[in-house]
């Protein structure tokens, strides 16, 4: 039966949620406070991921991010403060950060990025949002040591041994397929089962298509409140008016746990800032590929290249820290040998937040305590893989179909 669905939020999770819905035959409207030009979804690296099979929350993690606390340059900085939602995720994650724990993420993590590349796949050749990257390269891992080349080679046994396609590379054949690269690289691997996007020109396609076919966006549009009968959301009160609803979805990134405040849900998740910096001219990357001593991700876009990095866990800000950039930058131009970052480049770096729970893994599912409140939000530094999956997923809850994996392992109100 067809339904009015409120989604708040435009990020790629919203969106997605959205095509998905309207598909089903609801009524979907979108609501972003923003005018959906910027943030997470605009910034990030534009993976599809299946070879990401470990959570941030690993064991050594925190230590990590304690070692770093007082570095705003690292790769993974943690601004101390005493504020308690904080300090209880903190705690979450370091207790989600055994071995155990990741050895029972593994496998969930493989299937919902194997099931979210298909669906990628699918929305490409439907030809819906018209032509658009999706290119199936691999992606490279990069090392300059031995010590993370023998950790990676751990990793890439464990997605093996999943049915995915990866293999090791010696220093002749990494330079036979990305040439270019600083002799001081060692090997790396090429998990040949991912692929990659650019996500400012899909973000655009789905604005521009979503409205064909019926769905309502409001942008510049935040919302200040509910309204319910029972436990029943009935509708959405925002800055420009009222919207009814039969069902309500929050995918509203690192800004969830806000919103879900007003319905006395707490969700423990905090923003995790990352940077991005573009370069729109010819450089020598044909293969996306991690720096891992770097910590920096680099993808050849349509139109350009982007460097990626950072998980800056400093709360809701869009401050952007020159020395970080600055750090992305230099880093990656020791990986090849003829790669400069021009000054006017650093300048125009941005930032976004990504949603980041204490587990790693998102929150994807109906909340308890209202019934027909779904949540759509945390995934981290896997959210733009994630998204069609998420968004068919949540299809299936309001649309009362089998979803097509075990939601378990994302509810939103799970013990940590």
């Amino acid at each position: 039966m067809a339904k009015n669905v409120v989604v708040i939020g435009g990020g790629i999770m919203g969106l997605n949620s959205a095509y998905y819905l309207q598909k089903a035959g609801h009524q979907v409207v979108v609501l972003d406070k923003s005018e959906m030009t910027g943030g997470a979804s605009y910034v990030n690296a534009g993976y599809l991921t299946p070879s990401h099979i470990v959570p941030l929350a690993a064991p050594g993690m925190m230590a990590k991010g304690l070692k770093y606390m007082f570095n705003s340059s690292s790769p993974f900085y943690l601004k101390p403060r005493l504020d308690p939602d904080f300090l209880k995720w903190a705690w979450y994650f370091q207790r989600s950060s055994t071995r155990k724990k990741v050895e029972r993420a593994i496998p969930i993590i493989a299937r919902i990025n194997v099931l979210s590349k298909a669906l990628y796949e699918g929305i490409h050749q439907s030809g819906d949002l018209g032509d658009f990257q999706l290119e199936k390269k691999g992606l490279l891992m990069l090392f300059k040591t031995q010590a993370l080349g023998a950790e990676e080679m751990q990793v890439m046994k464990r997605v093996q041994d999943l049915g995915l396609e990866a293999r090791a590379l010696n220093k002749a054949e990494i330079q036979e397929l990305q040439p270019g690269l600083n002799s001081d690289i060692q090997g790396g691997i090429h998990y040949q089962c991912d692929a990659h996007t650019t996500p400012t020109q899909l973000m655009e396609r789905f604005k521009s298509f979503l409205p064909q076919v019926g769905v309502e966006i409001h942008t510049g549009t935040a919302v200040t409140g509910f309204s319910s009968n029972g436990n029943t959301l009935t509708g959405v009160q925002t800055t420009q008016g009222f919207f009814e609803a039969d069902e309500v979805v929050m995918a509203s990134g690192a800004w969830s746990p806000l919103l879900s405040k007003k319905l006395g849900v707490k969700l423990p998740l905090q923003a995790g800032k990352g940077y991005r910096i573009d370069v729109a001219r010819p450089t020598p990357v044909r293969i996306p590929a991690i720096l891992m001593e770097a910590k920096v991700a680099i993808t050849p876009m349509d139109g350009f290249t982007r460097l990626a990095g950072t998980m800056e866990l400093s709360g809701i800000n869009h401050q952007i820290r020159k020395n970080r950039v600055e750090a992305i930058a230099r880093l990656t131009e020791q990986y090849y040998d003829t790669f400069k970052i021009e000054p006017a480049e650093l300048e125009g770096a941005a930032c976004g937040l990504r949603p980041v729970t204490p587990d790693g893994l998102p929150y994807i599912g109906r909340v308890r305590s209202w019934k027909n409140l779904c949540l759509a939000t945390g995934h981290a530094m896997m959210g733009w893989s994630l998204g069609p999956v998420t968004g068919k997923l949540i299809t299936e809850i309001i649309s009362g179909e089998k979803p097509s994996m075990n939601l378990e392992a994302f509810d939103p109100e799970r013990r940590f």
